[in-house]
């Protein structure tokens, strides 16, 4: 009696397991006959919410050699097809990529009209291969962190109802991870000495500098006297830096006596005055104020006079680094200038541009 009671209970319990069985068969294969592609996958050129232009990337194997005229690719909330578009998805600009290798690109024909499902036809039909169907255009959905699912049907007709090929695969939409440092701002300034014998913008030295003062020596009305800096930025500024350059005051012998300026300007350099003239070049031919080769071009070395007022002598758009200026000095005397030590001081001011 407790035998035949045991039997009974196994029996129904067999009868369950065949039956959750049957049900679980029925769901991954909901058109008979149609094959279960392999190593599926659909990957997002960018997989943030909300981001349009987006390349969905889909990957199969295992594909049958029947002849297919009907592609179906259908996004969907729900495995089964039973759910929704993803809230803020929309396929409705979705184009074929020409790389896509499970079909001929060029032979099929998209209909994008229905968003969320994008439709490929070619009446002629072909067999699918081993590879990729590659959408472009298409607007991710707004939600982040949750599963959608693109279904992916093949059909042997033109109207999309006798099934071949079949694969359901799983994506996300995730948030950008946002990646942020700060880079301090930075400029470093330097000037070199430049030995006699040295080019500047067309003229030649003929006295050395220091890294820190222009020891003209005895001048005399034969020989006007040359002597040149090299000036060094770098700087990470985005839109560069500019170098100006002022004296302190006219070269004076401290007592009353002066040199006196060359005529040009740093608006409008000129050729060096012959007899009592002191005043500065540079060979910057990307100046910022116009003309930018004002210095360099038009024939010869060009001259401008200091003033105690900010002058630019050296410029760049960009950040650089270590972008050398020469900048050069000239003084030359006349029969009466006076006798005695004149002396000024020359000031460069580097100003980055961020």
């Amino acid at each position: 009696m407790t035998n035949k009671k045991l039997f009974k209970a196994f029996s129904i319990l067999s009868i369950t397991a065949l039956t959750l069985s049957q049900v679980a068969l029925n769901l991954s294969m909901p058109v008979a006959n149609a094959a279960e592609l392999s190593n599926a996958s659909v990957s997002l050129s960018d997989s943030r919410p909300s981001e349009t232009n987006v390349t969905y990337t889909s990957t199969f194997s295992n594909v049958s050699s029947t002849s297919i005229q009907c592609i179906t690719l259908d996004f969907n909330t729900a495995a089964d097809g039973t759910g929704t578009v993803p809230t803020g998805m929309d396929t409705t600009s979705a184009t074929l990529n020409s790389s896509s290798t499970y079909i001929t690109p060029a032979n099929w024909t998209v209909d994008a009209t229905t968003n969320g499902t994008v439709k490929l036809t070619y009446t002629t039909g072909e067999a699918g291969t081993n590879g990729t169907v590659i959408l472009d255009g298409i607007t991710n959905g707004s939600t982040a962190d949750t599963g959608y699912f693109l279904r992916f049907n093949t059909y042997s007709d033109s109207s999309c109802t006798t099934q071949v090929d079949h694969s359901t695969v799983m994506f996300i939409y995730t948030n950008g991870q946002l990646v942020s440092l700060t880079v301090d701002p930075t400029l470093s300034f330097s000037i070199s000495s430049v030995a006699s014998g040295q080019s500047v913008n067309g003229a030649t030295t003929n006295v050395a500098t220091t890294t820190t003062t222009v020891p003209f020596g005895t001048v005399t009305t034969s020989t006007d006297v040359v002597a040149a800096h090299d000036l060094s930025v770098t700087t990470n500024a985005t839109n560069g830096y500019t170098v100006y350059t002022r004296y302190t005051g006219p070269l004076t012998n401290g007592s009353g006596a002066t040199i006196d300026n060359v005529t040009g300007s740093n608006a409008t350099p000129a050729s060096f005055d012959t007899g009592e003239a002191f005043g500065y070049t540079t060979n910057d031919a990307t100046l910022s104020a116009s003309p930018v080769d004002r210095f360099t071009t038009g024939g010869g070395d060009k001259w401008a006079a200091f003033t105690t007022s900010n002058a630019e002598v050296a410029y760049a758009s960009s950040a650089v680094d270590n972008e050398t200026t020469r900048v050069g000095y000239q003084v030359g005397i006349s029969g009466t200038t006076e006798a005695g030590t004149y002396t000024t001081t020359v000031v460069y001011t580097a100003t980055p541009t961020y």
